[in-house]
């Protein structure tokens, strides 16, 4: 996907962009009534009924415009509707902003653009502040397995990740899971750690495409994936989800974990340096962002500085 950058006041905004080199394409904003249905897209998905309705137009001259501007990229079918015996063609745009390269001169290379990372991040980080709450297990033994949590000391490098996207950040920006309330789980989470020592990660573990379960077998705990159907008894594995809230239904959950601190280590390691990677989601279903890594020492000095993604 492609990014607008526009520098503002107040920071760096940007945008989804369709990028053509086909010229009818920008042509066809020329049409008052092109222009009017994609604004209405833009504002929701439609289909060529409602915008009819809306505008106040012949539908067929509705459904020429749409043919014309699918054809061109400009809009895309969105979902399909069953509506009163029939099935309704629902149609989005493609891209709030369209543009045409005519060279491929005359760019500038800037590091600090981080267009896709930050539209993953969304709505962790939105607007240059963290829209979230930190979630980290208590150090103390706690939850029905007793265990002390260790995974908060990657919650520094992981706050520093996150300071190259945010302006500003409340202190504290974090939660003990001993300490977080039922207000709290109703927002934007970001947890660390996994069911052992994080009582968060423990209520919602069953609930998530890739989760920990304890093997009587191996007495420990193992990472199952019920997208691939593989199960994960490294040490060194971790997981990247993110996923819908389950306590909130318009706020979604980051979680960063291992079986212990070294898994918890590479899941952080692996958002730190490869958030592109893993903004394509799961290897056998994209639309799912689930993601096995496992941390590796590169130079040998007992520090895991790199990951392998397993799925």
């Amino acid at each position: 996907m492609k990014f607008l950058v526009e520098e503002t006041k107040e920071g760096q905004k940007s945008y989804p962009t369709f990028l053509t080199d086909y010229p009818k394409a920008i042509a066809a904003l020329n049409n008052e009534l092109a222009q009017k249905i994609l604004e209405e897209l833009g504002e929701e998905p439609s289909c060529p009924m409602d915008l009819a309705r809306r505008l106040k137009q012949h539908e067929q001259k509705i459904y020429y415009h749409i043919r014309n501007l699918e054809k061109l990229g400009l809009i895309k079918l969105d979902r399909l509707e069953e509506r009163v015996g029939a099935t309704a063609k629902i149609y989005s745009l493609t891209s709030p902003v369209v543009a045409y390269k005519i060279l491929d001169s005359g760019y500038v290379t800037d590091k600090k653009i981080r267009a896709k990372e930050i539209r993953f991040l969304k709505p962790f980080v939105e607007d240059g502040k963290l829209n979230s709450i930190i979630i980290v297990g208590s150090p103390d033994p706690h939850g029905k397995y007793k265990s002390p949590a260790s995974d908060g000391y990657c919650g520094i490098n992981l706050t520093m990740f996150f300071g190259k996207y945010v302006d500003e950040m409340k202190i504290p920006q974090y939660k003990l899971d001993t300490q977080t309330t039922k207000e709290d789980m109703k927002k934007n989470l970001i947890i660390l750690g996994g069911p052992k020592t994080n009582i968060l990660t423990d209520e919602i573990n069953k609930q998530l495409p890739v989760y920990f379960d304890y093997s009587e077998e191996f007495r420990d705990w193992v990472i199952v994936s019920t997208l691939t159907k593989n199960v994960y008894r490294d040490k060194f594995c971790g997981i990247i989800v993110r996923t819908k809230n389950p306590f909130s239904d318009n706020k979604e959950i980051l979680l960063l974990a291992g079986k212990g601190f070294t898994g918890s280590s590479a899941a952080v390691l692996g958002l730190i340096k490869y958030p592109k990677e893993i903004a394509k989601g799961n290897s056998v279903d994209s639309d799912v962002v689930a993601k096995v890594v496992r941390g590796i020492d590169v130079d040998s000095d007992g520090i895991v500085d790199d990951v392998e993604f397993l799925e």
